[in-house]
């Protein structure tokens, strides 16, 4: 099944399987694919399935949809092509080139979140380092809350205001601004970005809320 990747500078934010013959896409909560940002008209574009075929076709947006750093209308897309609306980046990954990945969870209805299966080596693969891990909120009214990062890809903050991704890599996690005027600090440097590793005990702050990443 074919599949888009979302990220920005860098940082994926969400993978959406294209399940539907019209997959719509803006910063209105009611899209199939929501991009919450100022720089993305309420609805943007949508895109287009008919059997292998996949097209996107810009809404009259006002930005506008670019593919491959070309503004356009309506596009068939090939697999590999980049789609850039605004600061975020769309990676279209058609069926054959999705056909080696395996689902690992859901991040809305109708949506999952796909992981590569690890490539044939002549071993077994190393096991993954310390992947138990968890956010732990410190002040505010949802102190002593734990937010165990299970997720590929865990956003937290608040819309407009500061978020932050934290994004699980085989040896480990790092962290990265996605939005908001206000960059998230850790342990009280702002966060840039590029993604930044985390380690056991690190403090965060986004939106005048503090916590710490825990990892056994």
């Amino acid at each position: 099944m074919p599949k888009m990747i979302v990220s920005i500078d860098g940082v994926v934010i969400k993978e959406v399987q294209l399940s539907k013959d019209r997959t719509s896409l803006g910063r209105r909560p009611y899209n199939d694919i929501v991009i919450d940002n100022l720089a993305v008209s309420g609805e943007h574009s949508v895109i287009h399935m008919v059997g292998n075929d996949v097209s996107i076709e810009d809404l009259n947006s006002t930005n506008g949809t670019y593919v491959n750093a070309k503004a356009v209308k309506k596009q068939q897309l090939q697999n590999g092509d980049t789609i850039e609306i605004g600061k975020y980046k769309i990676k279209f990954v058609g069926e054959q080139a999705a056909g080696g990945f395996e689902k690992t969870m859901v991040i809305k209805a109708g949506s999952t979140v796909a992981a590569p299966a690890p490539p044939a080596v002549a071993a077994a693969p190393a096991e993954p380092v310390n992947q138990n891990a968890a956010i732990k909120v410190l002040s505010g009214a949802a102190a002593g809350r734990e937010v165990m990062l299970v997720k590929v890809v865990t956003t937290i903050g608040k819309p407009g205001v500061a978020v932050a991704a934290i994004t699980k890599r085989p040896h480990g996690f790092v962290v990265a601004h996605v939005e908001g005027s206000t960059r998230p600090t850790l342990n009280g440097a702002p966060i840039g970005g590029d993604p930044i590793t985390l380690k056991n005990g690190d403090v965060l702050e986004l939106a005048g809320t503090q916590m710490q990443f825990v990892q056994a």
